[in-house]
């Protein structure tokens, strides 16, 4: 029995496929070789912009995010994506998509880009509350 049906009549959540060939990359190489390897593969962005931000390197993390945050907008609209409704974190193919939005917005807000800052925050709580408290802490 289906309990969280969306009674408002919004769109369902959108659930992206997983890449195992990019996963397991990611799992036994550098972030960089797998986003070579999978240049769509948000995930690998992901962990490059965290690394970039971790060495005190704001812009290259901001890039990095920012592609994958695009690669992943691509990978959704692919899935049935209309631009807005829920992108579960729970899913785990929707963390590398949602961890980059975390990202930029982390980037954006530590060069005092505003209003991108904020966009990336409204954005990701809308897209997944859940992520948004795993991610924004």
């Amino acid at each position: 029995m289906d309990t969280h049906k969306n009674l408002l009549g919004g769109p369902g959540p959108t659930l992206l496929a997983e890449n195992e060939a990019a996963k397991a990359l990611v799992a036994t190489a550098s972030p960089a070789e797998a986003a070579a390897a999978h240049p769509t593969y948000s995930l690998a962005w992901a962990l490059l912009a965290d690394e970039a931000f971790a060495g005190g390197r704001t812009i290259e993390s901001y890039a990095y995010a920012r592609t994958g945050y695009h690669r992943g907008l691509d990978a959704l609209r692919r899935s049935g994506w209309k631009g807005h409704g829920p992108v579960p974190w729970s899913h785990e193919a929707n963390r590398g998509f949602l961890r980059c939005l975390a990202a930029l917005a982390r980037a954006a807000g530590a060069i005092d880009e505003k209003d991108e800052h904020e966009r990336c925050l409204q954005f990701l709580r809308d897209s997944s509350e859940e992520a948004y408290d795993q991610l924004m802490v």
